[in-house]
């Protein structure tokens, strides 16, 4: 309600939420006439509840109106988002700008596990290439997606993605294929986001899509092994080479100068990153541990996959 754009409206879409959120969005309507609240609607058989809701917003759209934006409940949005949002997307000729928010990590659970999730999403994807316009291939976050309304209609919209727990990644890459631009930028300045609020919401909505992020059971798996190899590596294989070079070996102190350089770099990574979210610098310290209990939720994601069942929110998606 806050943004500078000179041309707003806003739908708020209630997906059978069973809090206050119905009552608290007719109050805020009652003093802005640019907020409308809708119902999400019946969920048709097979459809997951995010796609469900994005389409009961898109047809609550004007057919004037030229972009969509498609913006999570948990995002906190600066003045200047969506007018910045669309004069970046018209100068570079977009069809679809997806920005990814700032992080605000406050429980244990999240600064023990979120720094290291999107370490090992920046370390495993080529963002260069995924991104190239010649590349089948595309990244995006359904936290913010400001679509031109021609090209969603184009594709289907969330319709074309209906059975898709990733329905972000999904609507990208259908774009892309079929011929329009599509980018993700660092949105960090002007949008900021809380997600889980420690692990009962956190575990289970990171399994839930963690497979498809990671390309699939075997990249998990190898994904997995990697990160757990080379976090425990860094701790476990300075002490092995100094305690070997302290017992007189002369092959464990040469050794001991990799391991060291190796250990001080991804020590020196996970600290500066504690400082970026703003957390303890402890944190920095923990990180094989977060990357151990990210292993199991990965493991955890898998048997979701396996079972051929996501539970998510209430529902249940095979």
């Amino acid at each position: 309600m806050a943004q500078d754009h000179p041309s707003l409206a806003i739908v708020v879409v209630d997906d059978e939420s069973t809090d206050d959120t119905a009552a608290i969005v007719r109050r805020l309507a009652h003093k802005d006439r640019r907020v409308v609240l809708i119902p999400g609607g019946r969920l048709p058989p097979g459809w997951s509840g995010k796609v469900n809701a994005c389409c009961a917003g898109a047809r609550a759209v004007a057919d004037a109106v030229d972009w969509l934006c498609f913006l999570d409940a948990d995002m906190r949005a600066h003045p200047k988002l969506i007018a910045s949002a669309v004069a970046a997307a018209q100068a570079g000729a977009l069809d679809l700008l997806t920005l990814a928010p700032r992080q605000e990590l406050q429980s244990f659970a999240e600064r023990l596990i979120l720094p290291c999730g999107l370490y090992l999403l920046s370390f495993s994807q080529n963002l260069t290439k995924l991104q190239a316009p010649d590349s089948d291939d595309a990244v995006a976050t359904g936290q913010f997606m400001l679509i031109r309304r021609a090209a969603y209609e184009d594709v289907g919209g969330h319709a074309a993605v209906s059975r898709s727990i990733v329905e972000d990644i999904e609507l990208a890459r259908l774009m892309k294929r079929r011929g329009h631009r599509v980018l993700m930028q660092d949105g960090t300045a002007l949008l900021t986001t809380r997600m889980y609020t420690g692990w009962r919401t956190l575990w289970p909505g990171i399994a839930k899509n963690l497979v498809s992020m990671l390309g699939g059971p075997a990249a998990t798996l190898a994904t997995v092994v990697a990160a757990l190899a080379l976090a425990w590596a860094a701790v476990l294989l300075p002490v092995v080479t100094v305690y070997g070079c302290a017992s007189g070996g002369h092959s464990a102190c040469i050794a001991a100068i990799p391991a060291l350089l190796g250990a001080a770099a991804a020590f020196g990574l996970h600290l500066a990153g504690a400082s970026y979210f703003g957390i303890p610098w402890t944190y920095g310290l923990l990180f094989p541990l977060g990357y151990t209990t990210g292993a199991v939720i990965a493991l955890d994601s898998l048997r979701w996959r396996i079972s051929g069942r996501v539970r998510w929110k209430g529902r249940v998606y095979r």
